[in-house]
């Protein structure tokens, strides 16, 4: 016979209760910052070695040095990222850091056959996602009292931003770029900590942990 709700205990009723009813605001938050952080650890390493390839495919010279220094501020956000994930106690994935390997190289390889215009709004569109998933660890980094990593967090952001803004402005100088529909774009640049400071109080918002790869 099924027991009746009213003598249901309380301690029964709880772990029956789906997990987010019964975890604190500071766990939801340093769950849902560490699964950003592994996903961007591992996406940095899939974008720098898709860059890598895409520099090399290029035949102008600024379009190379340009994309290069992409390449080389997606490792460097890499490194932060990774000391982050260790200071948790956290180590990268085995199998996520193989797929995207093999994702990073095959876009890099991709890049010198696909032509010029569809590397260019791939990157665009990428760096757009990538723009809101450092915004959602910086507010996941604070609302968990990790409030140290919040400017740096940002910064990544609002370098991701210009990462964007880049490739945008490649691919509307195509005149077939032009006839695209090209992904939303994001909020000024000056709004990401503008939105931060107005965002004061701990959310949760776990809708960005399904990102990269």
């Amino acid at each position: 016979m099924a027991s009746s709700p009213a003598c249901t205990s309380e301690s029964s009723r709880a772990a029956d209760a789906p997990v987010e009813a019964v975890l604190p605001a500071t766990a939801h938050a340093t769950r849902d910052l560490i699964a950003i952080l592994h996903l961007a650890y591992s996406g940095e390493l899939a974008a720098g070695l898709a860059y890598r390839g895409h520099w090399k495919s290029l035949a102008d010279s600024d379009e190379r040095r340009r994309v290069r220094e992409v390449e080389e501020e997606e490792w460097h956000h890499r490194v932060l990222v990774g000391v982050m994930l260790r200071e948790m106690g956290e180590s990268p994935r085995r199998i996520r850091e193989a797929r995207a390997w093999t994702i990073g190289r095959t876009l890099g390889l991709l890049c010198h056959v696909s032509g010029w215009l569809a590397p260019m709004y791939g990157a665009g569109k990428l760096e757009s996602r990538n723009v809101r998933e450092y915004e959602a660890a910086a507010r996941h980094a604070r609302d968990c009292g990790r409030r140290e990593w919040v400017d740096c967090l940002l910064t990544m952001a609002e370098v991701e931003w210009e990462h964007e803004a880049y490739f945008r402005g490649r691919v509307l100088s195509h005149r077939l770029g032009r006839r695209l529909r090209l992904w939303p774009a994001p909020p000024p640049k000056a709004t990401i900590r503008e939105s931060f400071e107005r965002d004061g109080e701990p959310r949760q918002d776990s809708r960005l942990a399904g990102g990269r790869t």
